[in-house]
């Protein structure tokens, strides 16, 4: 590929006041106004003061902006260009944004996961953006930490990674048939345990989850997934307050060691895995284990009513080199690398595949430090926080808007919806008292954007069941 002229034939001018480059945008914020997310906005924010007047329009312009690609205050410029001012109004400007997150307290962040939290259970109303969560669904919750720099932050410190940041903490829910979308997501202090406020946090998500139409169905299944930073009793009795399951991985103590000793050799069962997994404890590709369960009753320094019995599945796997094992040490007490306490009522290994899947909740944390989370644009906390609900609403909105488009675009990243389906240029005419979008030809994800756009302005929207 090539340029078609010389190079010094070739010159550009910014002078048409015509064209967007993110026309993508129009059936997002159309699916955003038609599940009612000013109205949310506007009932549920109490700011007041200098710089938070018409917080419902600057939230939905923060929102949008994250949308189409921004990751820092500045970036909302996304919004002002070419014939912007013809597609969209009550957009402001990104010194008027900065102001107005600035105004919020923590009360009022609080107020805006419940909006969040309404727009997730209203999307899921009006697209497919969770199929089969009746039957199936999986509530998955971790932390991450996004580095920041300078000593402007409030809130930075250097927690498990060592890393200087903020700590976010998610908590995602999916199906077997849809990629996850975020029901809770908090801003905590960089220092902070990854426990901390984790069992609130999930009684918050579980809540979500329910209204978004998860589990319902006779025998369904809902179940909670964490690693061992989150092994307590405080999230095992968040999920039975709520109904749910739960698979989470313990941690290797004194006692859960005496009862992986109790194993039968003859109770362990091979596997060998249809695509290789990472081993983060020994940070290489495993194809094969073993795997074995039994009976375990975890949290016995409780009162007894406490005491929580469960099942405890076990995966060891063979090292690489036997004469690797330490003095003194058989091969098999070295070489377990995996436990998880369930209550998970699948087959042994269904369980243990099921409970591997909680890695999904890392691709919803890269797409969101792809995006953005790539910075958190404030000095103060609680703008920082507030920064964070929205991107949260604006990944589930660009998810939602996959889900629209087709079965092509319901699993892909953000990154490829935003490239695909948002960002497309078009040139906007009027054409018998309506306002037509121009978009390029031979688009390759014409169909998908069709669709979108069709379903999103056009077709009614799904009544509540």
């Amino acid at each position: 590929m090539r340029l078609s002229h010389a190079r010094r034939a070739v010159s550009a001018r910014f002078d048409d006041p015509n064209l967007v480059s993110c026309a993508g945008l129009v059936p997002v914020l159309a699916l955003a106004a038609r599940c009612g997310l000013a109205q949310l906005l506007a009932g549920g924010l109490t700011l007041t003061g200098k710089g938070s007047a018409n917080a419902a329009d600057k939230v939905v312009a923060l929102i949008a902006g994250m949308v189409a690609g921004a990751d820092s205050i500045s970036d909302m410029d996304l919004l002002r260009h070419g014939g912007m001012p013809r597609l969209f109004d009550q957009v402001r400007a990104p010194s008027t944004l900065g102001t107005f997150l600035r105004r919020f307290t923590f009360g009022h962040v609080r107020q805006l996961d419940a909006v969040a939290a309404q727009l997730l259970t209203a999307l899921t109303r009006a697209t497919p953006i969770l199929p089969g969560a009746r039957q199936v669904a999986f509530l998955d919750i971790d932390d991450t930490v996004r580095q920041t720099y300078g000593y402007a932050k409030q809130g930075a410190g250097r927690g498990y990674t060592g890393i200087n940041g903020l700590n976010a903490l998610l908590a995602v829910v999916s199906t077997p048939l849809s990629v996850p979308v975020i029901a809770a997501a908090r801003l905590r202090r960089g220092s902070t345990n990854s426990v901390r406020g984790a069992a609130h946090l999930l009684a918050d998500a579980l809540a979500t989850a329910r209204r978004a139409g998860a589990g319902p169905a006779r025998h369904a299944l809902l179940l909670v997934r964490a690693d061992s930073a989150f092994y307590g009793y405080d999230i095992i009795d968040a999920c039975r307050r709520a109904g749910a399951r739960f698979s989470v991985t313990a941690r290797m103590t004194p006692t859960l060691t005496k009862a992986i000793a109790t194993i039968d050799e003859q109770a362990w069962v091979p596997i060998r895995y249809r695509n290789a997994i990472f081993d983060n404890d020994k940070q290489r590709w495993v194809s094969d284990a073993e795997v074995a369960e039994i009976s375990f009753t975890a949290f016995t320094g409780r009162r007894k009513s406490e005491h929580v019995i469960a099942r405890l599945i076990v995966r060891r796997v063979r090292r690489l080199n036997p004469r690797s094992v330490p003095a003194g040490q058989s091969e098999m007490f070295a070489v377990y690398r995996f436990h998880a306490i369930t209550d998970n009522p699948e087959p042994m290994l269904a369980a243990e595949a099921t409970h591997r899947d909680h890695a999904i909740i890392e691709q919803v944390i890269a797409d969101l430090k792809n995006s953005a989370l790539a910075h958190l644009p404030s000095g103060r906390f609680a703008a920082n926080a507030a920064w964070l609900a929205c991107a949260a609403m604006a990944y589930n909105l660009t998810r939602a808007a996959g889900a629209l488009a087709g079965s092509l675009h319901a699993r892909a990243r953000t990154a490829t919806l935003r490239a695909q389906l948002i960002t497309v240029p078009a040139r906007l005419a009027r054409s018998a008292g309506r306002l037509v979008l121009h978009l390029p030809r031979h688009w390759p994800w014409e169909p998908g954007l069709d669709e979108l756009i069709r379903a999103a302005l056009h077709d009614p929207l799904p009544t509540a069941a």
